[in-house]
């Protein structure tokens, strides 16, 4: 069992006239076994806690603690974050031009597990994780996401998953741009990666329609920085009725919802 703790998070950007506070304490805590849905309107700073978590230079966070399994995962530089066992899925893919999709696994994998993976035994896991994801296996070859639609660089980051196969997976908007064949695929395989029940999901999106695919154990409402309210999954079909109104208005949340 392990756990991702997050505690009294504060975080703050560089903006004109200073730095802007953009999580104003924000608490949460998720286990093995666990898919967590993060939802809210924009700006409310659902990214903003993924990529503070992830270790992104742009965001200085001022108070507050983010452990995994106990350890202080502030005070780890990013590449310590990923073999600690904590993963990021973009929003937006950053394309890297000249570096194979074939390279950039194997290295992530070696950084990962410590050593490198054996070669027959990982093509073999590769072809496997490709196939499940319908990725074309002619992209193993080309330049990480360079010249990639927004539903390759999606699948591309759940391959990723499948294979480093982390403790914890923050997933940011994964379906963004996705059509609905795209958005199948790239569910299932967030899918499989929960089925092995060790591993504890993060999921942030805007809309339901992911939800419907990856059913969330928990469901929280970010609004101004901090979690406003914490429900079940009825809670993602009460957003879905009524949106976020309540939550923004100034309105009290529920106990519960």
């Amino acid at each position: 069992m392990s756990t991702l703790e997050i505690t009294g998070l504060h975080v703050s950007v560089a903006a004109d006239g200073g730095a802007k506070e953009i999580l104003k304490g924000v608490d949460l805590t998720v286990r093995s076994g666990e898919t967590h849905a993060i939802m809210g309107p924009n700006g409310s700073g659902k990214s903003t806690l993924a990529y503070a978590i992830a270790g992104h230079p742009k965001y200085e966070i001022t108070a507050g603690n983010v452990t995994l399994d106990g350890q202080d995962i502030l005070a780890m530089t990013v590449d310590e974050r990923a073999r600690a066992g904590l993963f990021l899925a973009m929003q937006y893919p950053v394309e890297v031009p000249g570096v194979s999709m074939a390279n950039f696994l194997r290295s992530a994998a070696t950084a990962v597990r410590g050593e490198a993976p054996k070669l027959r035994t990982w093509v073999k896991e590769v072809k496997g994780a490709m196939s499940d994801l319908d990725i074309d296996p002619d992209f193993a070859e080309r330049s990480v996401n360079e010249g990639f639609s927004g539903g390759e660089k999606k699948r591309h980051e759940v391959l990723q998953l499948s294979l480093l196969k982390p403790k914890f997976a923050v997933l940011d908007e994964t379906d963004s741009g996705l059509d609905v064949d795209a958005l199948r695929v790239v569910s299932e395989g967030v899918n499989r990666f929960r089925a092995d029940g060790d591993v504890g999901v993060l999921l942030i999106t805007h809309y339901t329609r992911i939800l419907q695919h990856i059913r969330p154990d928990v469901v929280h409402v970010f609004a101004g920085g901090k979690v406003v309210s914490t429900g079940g999954a009825e809670l993602a079909d009460e957003l879905e009725r009524n949106g976020y109104a309540r939550f923004t208005t100034g309105a009290p949340a529920e106990a519960g919802v």
